[in-house]
């Protein structure tokens, strides 16, 4: 329990610029349609420099 809220704490300090400039996610959706029927994709990722975090949904 107190990793977790030591890395929520963490990422609250990065979130709100208080180590530097803020880091803004940026997301993107897709929906498809095909013979199968409809998809929807979701991404969301935080870049930093040449670190790159990203995670994908796809339903």
């Amino acid at each position: 329990m107190k990793s977790v809220l030591i890395v929520g704490a963490v990422l609250m300090l990065a979130a709100c610029g208080v180590d530097g400039e803020p880091i803004y996610p940026t997301a993107s959706s897709a929906v498809t349609l095909s013979n199968h029927g409809v998809s929807v994709g979701t991404n969301v990722a935080l870049n930093q420099g040449p670190l790159s975090v990203s995670l994908g949904l796809g339903l």
